[in-house]
This record gives structure tokens, C-alpha cells and sequence, in this order.
């Protein structure tokens, strides 16, 4: 068993996945799968505050969406946050921040994420997990736009995401 500092049991007993999640998808299924099996619980915690990018499903949508597909994952919680993701974490004293990276491209943002959670506060780290092979290409945006042009993506969402990618989508 690891220890910390003060010969405590490590601090990787929960692990914080944030994202916006519009919408969940297999591949975050996948990390949300294997963060459960490294951390005694993983919060996954949707953003009210999307930087910008205009939603496609609403906040309580994606919150529902994502409780709907995580749900057979005992040591799973979904909550909703508002502001900035390191706050959240240390506020709620989450050590661990997870996120994923799909490919290269990835890196080079999420580690300036990550370096700038740092300098807002040491007491979270961010560590990175890479999604399965078969997900690597999956992204919401993408899942987005097949879905709005009327391509088929029951291969990248739960059936309940696909049904309300066509609700949405006047598909």
C-alpha cells in the first residue's frame, strides 16, 4: 500500500474525471472503467461551464446521460460543477484529476492544463490515461457532427446517448 508524507494511506483513494461530456461517450466509458479500478471511487464531474463552446444537450442533459451510462459502475458518482476544475477538486479535496489522452495531439494541451492546475494549487496532480485502441479516434465533437450530418454512431455512444443524438439532431 502506498504512503504519504505522514505515513497516511495514499490520497488516490478518489479520482476526479471532469469534462463537459457533450456527450458521453464509449470512449469515456473506457477511462471511467479503468479509473474505477485505480481509485477507490472516480467522481465524474460534468462542467456547467463549457469555456466558450456552445452545447449541444443541455447541463442536466449531459449530467442524466452520463448517470444513465456510468451507472452499472458501483464506485462511480456523477455530479455537476460550476468554475474552474482545480477549485472544484481541492475544494471537495480531490487530490487526483483525471484525464485522457487519445493522441499526441492531446499532450501538448493537457499538459498546459495540467501545469497550470499546478501553479493555481500543488494539491492536485493530474494524471493521464490513455483510452483503449478502439477509442482512441472517438471525441465528442466528432460524435457531434456524424450525428448531426445523420452517419450512424451506435458504435461510439449508449444506445440512451444515440437516441438523444437523433432527438437533437432531427434525426
Amino acid at each position: 500500500m502506498l504512503r504519504g508524507r505522514k505515513g497516511d494511506v495514499s490520497h488516490m483513494r478518489i479520482g476526479l474525471y471532469p469534462g463537459t461530456f457533450d456527450p458521453i461517450t464509449l470512449g469515456h466509458e473506457d477511462l471511467v472503467r479503468r479509473a474505477a479500478r485505480l481509485f477507490e471511487t472516480v467522481v465524474v464531474s460534468i462542467a456547467r461551464d463549457t469555456g466558450g463552446k456552445v452545447p449541444m444537450f443541455t447541463f442536466d442533459e449531459r449530467v442524466a446521460m452520463a448517470e444513465d451510462a456510468l451507472a452499472e459502475y458501483e464506485n462511480v458518482d456523477v455530479r455537476g460543477y460550476s468554475g474552474l476544475t482545480v477549485e472544484h477538486a481541492r475544494k471537495h479535496g480531490h487530490q487526483v484529476i483525471i484525464r485522457g489522452l487519445r493522441a499526441v495531439s492531446d499532450f501538448e494541451y493537457e499538459f498546459q492544463l495540467a501545469n497550470m492546475n499546478r501553479a493555481l494549487t500543488e494539491e492536485v496532480e493530474t494524471v493521464f490515461l490513455t483510452p483503449t485502441d478502439k477509442y482512441t479516434y472517438i471525441s465528442s465533437t466528432l460524435v457531434r457532427e456524424v450525428a448531426s450530418l445523420g452517419g450512424d454512431v451506435s458504435g461510439f455512444v449508449s444506445p440512451k446517448v444515440k437516441r438523444a443524438l437523433d432527438r437533437a439532431t432531427g434525426v
